[in-house]
């Protein structure tokens, strides 16, 4: 664990803290002294500060973490939700000619274009590629001027089911429990639009990013006399722990982003496509299992 790159903030912060160590070193190498001022700082002052400033960084990540949790909870949600409505589509439905079947299969690419189309909505991205080779050429004009193309994709699955029924395919009961299905994949997407929308408050941010460089260029003033030479280390190392922390509260804040420690949203796209194409008998083509919900 020492010694994995990958998923590290380190990366992100090596400049802030090769900075603070320079600047430990030239405050040893002067003895605290600015312009032949001795700047004296008690070291009980930074364990005060210190302390109200790792519970406000504990406030933080657990605002972050619960926004990076909930959003994790919302796809994984959704990825039981494709399968259970996939599941009604073709066990309930009960129209079984070959022209149904493909109906099936183009109502089954829908639901997979629904999850791509949140993933790409929720990272502003266009999605192109994925829409072109789940939707129709009538579909894809519908909703290339769509600002929420997600529901729009629910609009396709919501009126193909009201035909169903009108034809007598599915009762009003089977209707019933599918809309209910359409209308979780609403709560989702909403979901996800709320902690999208909702960032941290700004002033948090702005309040832990300023204590926390404040107090980490003002350690070398109040320990240099007691730690000497060991000072720039102690400094750097208690930099890093802070520095460090901050980063990943920003990081995890926004968990849609497509950095390291996000959420994996292709992967999981991925994942409810695989399945749910495996349930009707899709062929694949390229599409492979993903192993791992956590490389996106």
């Amino acid at each position: 664990m020492l010694f994995i790159w990958r998923g590290s903030v380190l990366k992100k912060i090596v400049v802030q803290l090769t900075i603070i160590t320079l600047f430990s070193l030239a405050i040893y190498f002067f003895k605290g002294k600015i312009f032949d001022y001795k700047v004296h700082l008690n070291p009980t002052i930074f364990t005060l500060i210190g302390l109200a400033l790792a519970i406000f960084m504990g406030f933080c990540n657990s605002a972050s973490y619960d926004r990076f949790w909930e959003g994790r909870k919302l796809w994984g949600l959704l990825v039981i939700e494709t399968r259970s409505l996939t599941r009604q589509i073709l066990s309930l439905v009960k129209d079984s000619s070959p022209e149904a079947k493909e109906e099936k299969e183009k109502i089954i690419k829908l639901i997979s274009a629904f999850a791509w189309s949140l993933n790409f909505q929720l990272r502003d991205k266009s999605g192109t590629e994925h829409l072109e080779r789940l939707l129709s050429s009538e579909q894809l004009e519908k909703v290339k001027n769509k600002k929420f193309i997600p529901n729009s994709i629910l609009g396709f699955i919501a009126d193909w089911l009201s035909e169903q029924n009108k034809k007598g395919n599915i009762d009003t009961i089977v209707m019933t429990s599918m809309d209910h299905q359409l209308n979780q994949f609403s709560n989702i997407s909403g979901g996800c639009e709320r902690i999208y929308n909702t960032p941290l408050p700004f002033a948090y941010s702005v309040l832990l990013h300023r204590t926390v460089y404040l107090y980490c260029f003002w350690l070398p003033f109040g320990l240099v006399d007691t730690l000497g030479w060991m000072m720039p280390l102690i400094v750097l190392l208690i930099s890093y722990t802070f520095i460090a922390l901050d980063a990943i509260i920003q990081e995890i804040g926004e968990p849609f982003g497509e950095e390291e420690n996000d959420l994996a949203l292709n992967s999981i796209c991925r994942t409810i496509e695989f399945s749910i194409f495996e349930q009707a008998g899709i062929p694949q083509g390229e599409l492979k299992k993903p192993d791992t919900y956590f490389v996106d």
